[in-house]
């Protein structure tokens, strides 16, 4: 049992508490909070003074007053009528991330929503009924649209994952003995008006970029040994001497990467000064390391805190218009990641074509043991630069503008929703990317007789070896990627190589 309301969470708890099984209550601090800011929706849903919402219409029918009468009613009119959301449902899994962050952002007290709605929304979640919410739809003004897909679930309409299955909303309450939600003032838009997809959404992308990275960390660290890399290039003195953004840590990382590697012995090292897709490892992942955990906190922020409008504030009885529900801080920090995917992925690019050119590698031509007309792993190359082109292209900012809409009272919009997409698809080609480079670099290291691997490294190479064998002649590596990109997409082998990071393990894109 975990309760909601009494301390921050972190991306790390959203993703073991949203597993299936997981119960949840509200804490009594958390009880008490909602109870007291109830209390100062009831007396302002009695009183004269407008507040936006609750007794006014919502954008650009602010100016229409709401009778007393009325304010019921029109909550769950702005649910039917806000469900806008079209295309691919978001998962499962996906999905009940979303709807947690909504229950965490209740808990704050600030929507000021009914007690019972609140608890008919926890044991839906305790209950495994998870609203079925489209994929497309939320601009980042808040995802009024799309969360709206949760409403209607909440008051017996639009439909609920139960085991996978999409079922009417209705029939998937009354099977588990529930019954819909009848909203009072401000109930309707309380659930409405958050960044609760956002949210849930960020929080699955971050989790499986944490893995690529990690994966990426160790596959460039093999190529250092099967290219004979020098290692001396992550001496803390130079990390130290010009400590950019992260550099610093980065250096330790691979330091931790490369420990006990025979690539630190007399001789092993090929150069003083290898080419920069080698050199700059620490230069380029310490801006991955701070972008991450960037983009890590302000999802964090986000969920943690209270972005209703209006905002209940317990402490005065007030009921104040706020801002609070526009999340560009999200949309430019994940815009800028896809940007730093891209700069990872082109100096891995570099080091693959590197790898196969013997003039530099001092290996087989192509890594082909065979010589001659074989053509080894030079073919690759071109998918190497499909998925570097398509990565690429998923690099292009998405919040750099959005339509203004409802009659222009909504003129700006960070579009944060299609930030995170685009970062979604852009993982499935760095995925790929990491998986080949990984490939590669087992080959340079078998060609080379590199000696004894790192404990980090040693934990990639033995994945990769375990679904593909040493490349004796030429054959289909195609197939053979597509195996090292299954295994690499196992969670247990990113959770090894964490392990294996040890003390550097906080700093290797963690969740927390």
């Amino acid at each position: 049992m975990f309760e909601l309301g009494d301390k921050p969470v972190t991306l790390g708890f959203i993703e073991r508490t949203s597993r299936p099984g997981t119960q949840l209550g509200l804490s009594p601090l958390g009880r008490a909070r909602v109870a007291a800011a109830r209390a100062v929706v009831d007396r302002h849903a009695e009183g004269a003074e407008p507040v936006y919402g609750l007794n006014t219409g919502l954008g650009g029918n602010l100016g229409f007053r709401l009778s007393r009468a009325e304010i019921d009613a029109f909550q769950v009119q702005m649910i039917r009528g806000r469900c806008i959301g079209i295309g691919e449902p978001f998962t499962e899994p996906v999905a009940r991330r979303m709807l947690l962050c909504r229950l965490i952002g209740l808990a704050q007290g600030g929507a000021g929503i009914s007690p019972h709605v609140l608890d008919l929304m926890i044991a839906m979640f305790n209950a495994g009924l998870t609203p079925v919410i489209p994929g497309r739809g939320s601009i980042g003004a808040g995802d009024l649209g799309l969360c709206a897909h949760i409403g209607a679930a909440v008051i017996g309409r639009g439909a609920i994952f139960v085991d996978g299955v999409s079922r009417p909303s209705a029939e998937a309450l009354a099977e588990a003995g529930l019954k819909p939600a009848v909203l009072g003032p401000k109930d309707g838009l309380g659930i409405l008006n958050a960044s609760a997809v956002t949210c849930g959404h960020a929080a699955s992308v971050l989790a499986g970029l944490a893995d690529i990275l990690t994966l990426s960390v160790a596959a460039a660290g093999l190529t250092d040994e099967g290219y004979a890399a020098n290692p001396l290039i992550f001496d803390a003195r130079l990390a130290r001497a010009r400590p950019a953004g992260g550099q610093e840590r980065a250096a330790a990382l691979f330091r931790t990467v490369l420990k006990d590697s025979s690539l630190h012995e007399a001789g092993a090292a090929r150069s003083i000064q290898d080419a920069l897709s080698f050199r700059v490892l620490a230069q380029i992942y310490g801006p991955a390391l701070t972008s991450f955990e960037t983009a890590r906190d302000s999802v964090e922020t986000e969920i943690n805190g209270a972005a209703d409008n209006p905002l209940v504030l317990t402490d005065d009885g007030a009921i104040l218009s706020t801002a609070n529900f526009h999340t560009p801080a999200i949309a430019l920090a994940f815009d800028t990641l896809a940007i730093v995917n891209t700069h990872l992925a082109t100096a891995s690019a570099y080091r693959i074509i590197k790898m196969m050119n013997a003039q530099l590698s001092g290996l087989p031509k192509y890594l082909s043991p065979v010589g001659g007309a074989s053509t080894g792993f030079n073919s690759l190359q071109k998918t190497v630069s499909y998925l570097h082109g398509e990565i690429r292209l998923k690099a292009t900012p998405a919040s750099l503008d959005a339509l203004p809409v409802s009659e222009s009272v909504e003129d700006h919009a960070p579009q944060t929703p299609l930030t995170i997409r685009k970062l979604e698809e852009q993982l499935l080609p760095l995925g790929m990317l990491v998986a080949i480079e990984a490939l590669v670099a087992a080959q340079a290291v078998d060609l080379r007789k590199a000696g004894r691997l790192a404990p980090v490294t040693r934990l990639l190479y033995d994945a990769v070896r375990a679904e593909v064998p040493a490349l004796a002649e030429d054959r289909e590596t195609g197939p053979d990627i597509d195996k090292v990109i299954a295994a690499m997409a196992r969670p247990a082998l990113a959770e090894a190589l964490r392990n294996a990071l040890g003390g550097q393990r906080e700093d290797a894109f963690s969740l927390r």
